[in-house]
C-alpha cells in the first residue's frame, strides 16, 4: 500500500506544479500581458493543459489507483491519504473520457475567446464575441457528451465545478427561492426613499482605495508575505501554492466602496487558499472544495461580516481618515447607503438582495445553451428579456448585458450556480458560527476577526478539496444545503433597514 501511494504523491506532485504553471500564464494574461502576447499565449496553455490531462489520464496513475482502490474502505475516511486516493481516482475515472486533442483546444479557443471579449466589451459588438463563444458552447457539448449524460448535457459541466450536485438539486433550491427574492425586490421598490445613498459619491484617489484595502485585507488576515493586491477588469484570486495566493481589484475614482467590497470579496476567498492544510501541498486536494464552498468564504466576509454594523462600527473611523469625504456622514447613515438595495446591470455590483436573481438567470440561459433550447445569436435578447422579467430593468447595450462577465469567454459552462449556492452555504455557515460564538458581533466591533478565520480554518479552509459540498455541508452544519435560512437572513436585515 505504501509503496503505490508514495509513487502516486510524486506523480500528483508533478501534476500540481503544471497546473500551477497554468494559473501563473492565466494571472499574467489577466493583469499584465500585452495585447499582442494572446496567441502564443494561448498556445503556451494549450500546451500545458494537454500536458495536465496526460499525467491524469496515463495508464501509470490509473494503474496506481486501480492498485490503492481496494483498500479504500479499510483506510479512515477522512485522512489525507485516502482522500488522495478517492479525489484522483474520481478525476482520474472522469478525464480518461476525455481526447487530449479537446482539452487543448477547449484551452486555446478560451485564451483567443477572452481576448475577443475584451475587445467586444471595449466596442460594444456581441458580433466580435460571437463566433468565439459558438465555438466554445460546441467544445463544451462535446466535453459533455463524453459522459454519455443520461439526460442533460449541462450535469457533466457541473460536475467541473460542483461534485455531487446535479442541475435537477439546483432547480429545486432555485424555484423555492427565486419568488422569494423576486417578492423582496419588489417590496423594497415600494419603499426606495428609504435610503439614501448619496453619501458614497465623491472623488477618491486610486492609491488611498488601495492603501485602505491593503490594510482591511491584512486585519481580515490575509498574509500579504505569501501574496499581493494588483488590478484587473475583472476581480479574481489565484493560487499556486497556499504560499502565493494572489488577489484583484478594479478601482473606481467615483465608486470606492466598488474597490473595497470587491477586495474584501478576494480577501475572503485567499483566505481559504492561505489556509488549506500544509500537508496537502502538492497532492492535488490544496485547493477549496468547489466553486460553491470558495463562494460561501468570499460573500461571508464582503456581506455577512463585511457590510454588517459591527464591522462597521471598528473599521469607520479609520475610513473617515483616509477619506475626509466621510467626516460629515454619520455611521448609521454610512451603514444603510452602503446597503442600498435596488435593482441594478452588474452582477458583481449588485446588492445581497438582487445578486442571487442575477446568478439564477445565467443558470436558466447555461442550461437552456449547452442544450439547446437557446442559440448564442440569440443571447442577448434571451438575457435582455429576462433582466426585464427577474428584475425590471433592460440593459442599454451588450457591454452591461450579456457580456458583462468573463466566464463564458474562458469555456466556464457550470460555474455560475455555485455564486449562489455560496450565498446559501454562507448564512448556514454563519448560524453555525453565531451557536458557537455567542459574542460574535462583539469580537467584530473590537477588529477582533482571528476567531472568525480560526473557526473557518478548522471546519472549512483545512480540509481543502477532501471533501464534497454536500459533504462538507453534511459535516459543519448537520444537514443539507438550505436556501432557507439565507432568504430569512435577507428579509430579516432588509427588513429593518426598510421598514417592511
Amino acid at each position: 500500500m505504501q509503496e503505490p501511494l508514495s509513487q502516486l504523491k510524486d506523480r500528483l506532485a508533478r501534476l500540481t506544479d503544471i497546473r500551477a504553471a497554468t494559473a501563473v500564464l492565466e494571472w499574467d494574461q489577466e493583469t499584465y500581458m500585452p495585447d499582442g502576447g494572446t496567441e502564443s499565449r494561448g498556445d503556451q496553455l494549450s500546451t500545458l493543459e494537454g500536458l495536465a490531462h496526460e499525467y491524469v489520464t496515463s495508464d501509470e496513475i490509473g494503474s496506481l489507483l486501480y492498485a490503492l482502490k481496494p483498500g479504500l474502505d479499510e483506510m479512515d475516511y477522512d485522512s489525507d491519504e485516502a482522500s488522495i486516493v478517492r479525489v484522483a481516482l474520481r478525476e482520474h475515472e472522469k478525464l480518461v473520457k476525455v481526447p487530449a486533442s479537446l482539452i487543448e483546444e477547449i484551452a486555446k479557443v478560451g485564451a483567443l475567446g477572452f481576448q475577443a471579449w475584451g475587445q467586444a466589451r471595449e466596442q460594444d459588438d456581441f458580433g466580435i464575441f460571437e463566433p468565439h463563444l459558438s465555438r466554445l458552447v460546441e467544445l463544451k457539448k462535446q466535453w459533455a457528451s463524453c459522459f454519455d449524460p443520461e439526460e442533460n448535457l449541462y450535469d457533466p459541466l457541473l460536475d467541473d465545478f460542483e461534485p455531487g450536485i446535479t442541475h435537477e438539486q439546483i432547480g429545486v433550491i432555485f424555484a423555492g427561492l427565486k419568488p422569494r427574492l423576486i417578492a423582496l425586490v419588489r417590496a423594497i421598490s415600494e419603499n426606495q426613499d428609504a435610503v439614501d445613498d448619496s453619501a458614497l459619491a465623491g472623488e477618491f484617489e486610486v492609491g488611498a482605495q488601495r492603501a485602505f484595502g491593503e490594510r482591511v485585507a491584512a486585519k481580515l488576515g490575509y498574509r500579504f508575505e505569501n501574496g499581493r493586491l494588483d488590478e484587473s477588469a475583472h476581480p479574481f484570486t489565484t493560487h499556486f501554492s497556499r504560499w502565493d495566493v494572489r488577489i484583484t481589484t478594479r478601482y473606481s475614482t467615483s465608486n470606492l466602496m466598488r474597490s473595497l467590497m470587491g477586495t474584501i470579496h478576494e480577501t475572503g476567498h485567499a483566505l481559504y487558499e492561505q489556509n488549506t492544510s500544509p500537508t496537502l501541498y502538492r497532492t492535488g486536494l490544496a485547493s477549496g472544495a468547489s466553486t460553491a464552498v470558495h463562494e460561501s468564504q468570499s460573500r461571508l466576509y464582503e456581506n455577512i461580516i463585511g457590510r454588517s454594523r459591527p464591522f462597521w462600527a471598528y473599521f469607520y473611523p479609520q475610513l473617515q481618515e483616509a477619506f475626509p469625504h466621510f467626516e460629515q456622514v454619520e455611521e448609521e447613515a454610512f451603514y444603510r447607503a452602503i446597503n442600498k438595495s435596488e435593482p441594478s446591470l452588474i452582477r458583481v455590483d449588485a446588492d445581497e438582495v438582487t445578486y442571487g436573481l442575477h446568478v439564477i438567470l445565467r443558470f436558466e440561459l447555461e442550461n437552456d445553451l449547452i442544450n439547446g433550447r437557446v442559440r448564442v445569436a440569440d443571447l442577448p435578447d434571451e438575457w435582455n428579456s429576462r433582466m426585464e422579467a427577474y428584475l425590471g430593468i433592460v440593459p442599454p447595450n451588450d457591454t452591461l448585458g450579456v457580456m458583462q462577465d468573463v466566464h463564458w469567454s474562458r469555456g466556464y459552462f457550470g460555474y455560475f450556480p455555485g455564486y449562489l449556492l455560496g450565498n446559501l452555504l454562507s448564512a448556514q455557515l454563519w448560524e453555525r458560527m453565531i451557536a458557537d460564538m455567542p459574542d460574535l458581533s462583539a469580537q467584530i466591533e473590537a477588529g477582533q476577526f482571528e476567531a472568525i478565520l480560526a473557526w473557518l480554518g478548522e471546519h472549512i479552509h483545512r480540509h481543502g478539496m477532501k471533501f464534497t459540498l454536500p459533504e462538507l455541508t453534511e459535516r459543519v452544519v448537520g444537514g443539507e444545503l438550505d436556501w432557507q435560512p439565507y432568504i430569512q437572513y435577507l428579509e430579516r436585515k432588509f427588513g429593518e433597514i426598510y421598514g417592511l
